[in-house]
């Protein structure tokens, strides 16, 4: 983020009571945002801290596998030309398959009727495009202080921040990650579970071309993904790995030197793509599920991280945050059309027993597939192994789980 657009952000911001306070100015954040200024409601965004900018010689190692529904969301925000023309990369094939043998699953757009199945997106490319756009959008920004106190209303809320500024709004939304300060005081609980693992995330160059496709072999000891990203100059095969490792075996996969993590993650992955060598440094995050009990309290909503953190083996996780964006402003939208308010309790809480259900469920089915595939266990290995196969075998199945994952 520039000084410029950093003081000019400042300035939009005003003492007016706005509809909406968004905390955090995250992706999913700074799209709703986006999105609700578009339904005509004024928002005011709160970030401690402005992001820095993206900077195309600093490859940011957080990528996402955008899905096409949320492709589109951004499409319709404006923000998403800005995005792609800069650097994304599409994926037209998925693979996955079990270490342990059994057939692969595969998904190809071709089969699907579609140009592509998703996009490769680094997570600083897309804050900055989204930034960019909140000035125009009429969104005032504060950057200068986190929010300390939260006081709920009737009919709004009133929080105030570190550096005593207050701010009033008719609702407040929480999307401030998974450590969220606003969800905390609103006094909304969440259920967690650590999964005493670590993502294991760095840049890879390997000797074969990685035919536009999202790779993903399922190992004991949890899987391990390759996402396809642009070539080079000093590399034309390039991929993004997020290698998922139980605690002891991240760490001391971190402590390894290039020349061996390059051998290691090249056996991992069965050299499908060749030889590997790592472009960037590596960097491990713990993993776990939390979901949100409530995603509605009174007059805050919480949605993203803030409503749900989820394994990333299917790379579903900021998905399942633009779609909570994508569906509060339909909410908005047809009660706009409607003539009646689109803060009312029931409509709400509608949309959060819409999305917790969504949440909820993606969370627990996506740590239920990492328990079956991380594991040797020999009659789980056999059963998984059929299981990918059977899918692979029945056309209608595989597009539906497609049309699922795309939200379609």
């Amino acid at each position: 983020m520039s000084t410029s657009r950093r003081s000019a952000s400042s300035r939009t911001a005003s003492g007016r009571r706005a509809d909406v306070a968004l905390v955090g100015g995250g992706i999913v954040g700074a799209a709703c945002a986006l999105a609700l200024a578009r339904e005509g409601l004024a928002v005011t965004l709160i970030e401690a801290g402005a992001p820095p900018s993206w900077s195309a010689a600093e490859p940011d190692l957080r990528v996402y596998a955008l899905a096409p529904d949320n492709v589109a969301l951004l499409d319709a925000l404006e923000v998403w030309p800005a995005v792609r023309d800069a650097r994304a990369h599409a994926y037209r094939r998925m693979h996955v398959w079990d270490a342990a043998g059994g057939e692969p699953l595969r998904f190809d757009a071709d089969a699907f009727a579609e140009p592509q199945l998703g996009w490769i997106v680094e997570h600083a490319l897309l804050q900055d495009r989204l930034w960019a756009a909140l000035p125009a959008a009429g969104i005032a920004v504060r950057t200068e202080a986190a929010v300390e106190t939260l006081q709920q209303e009737d009919d709004g809320v009133s929080l105030t921040l570190e550096d005593g500024l207050k701010v009033e709004a008719r609702l407040a939304i929480a999307a401030d990650g998974g450590a969220s300060r606003l969800r905390t005081l609103a006094g909304i609980e969440t259920d967690r579970h650590d999964y005493a693992q670590r993502g294991v995330v760095a840049y890879i160059a390997h000797d074969l071309p990685h035919e536009d496709t999202a790779w993903q072999r399922f190992l004991p000891t949890g899987p391990l993904a390759f996402l396809p990203c642009a070539a080079r100059a000093d590399a034309p095969h390039v991929s993004s790995i997020v290698w998922t490792l139980p605690e002891a075996e991240a760490v001391r996969v971190l402590a390894l030197d290039d020349a061996d993590f390059g051998r290691e993650v090249t056996d991992a992955f069965a050299a499908r793509l060749g030889a590997c060598r790592p472009l960037s440094k590596r960097v491990g995050f713990p993993l776990r599920r939390e979901v949100a009990r409530s995603f509605h309290t009174g007059r805050v909503l919480a949605l993203g991280d803030a409503a749900h953190v989820v394994h990333p083996l299917a790379g579903q996780g900021v998905n399942l945050g633009l779609r909570d964006v994508a569906a509060l402003a339909a909410a908005v939208r047809d009660a706009q059309a409607r003539r009646v308010a689109w803060d009312s309790a029931h409509r709400l809480e509608r949309w959060a027993r819409q999305r917790r259900s969504d949440g909820a469920a993606s969370a627990h089915a996506f740590g239920a597939i990492n328990r079956l595939f991380s594991n040797d266990d020999v009659a789980l290995t056999l059963l998984r192994g059929r299981g990918l196969g059977l899918v692979g075998r029945l056309p209608p199945l595989a597009r539906a789980l497609w049309r699922h994952a795309a939200g379609r």
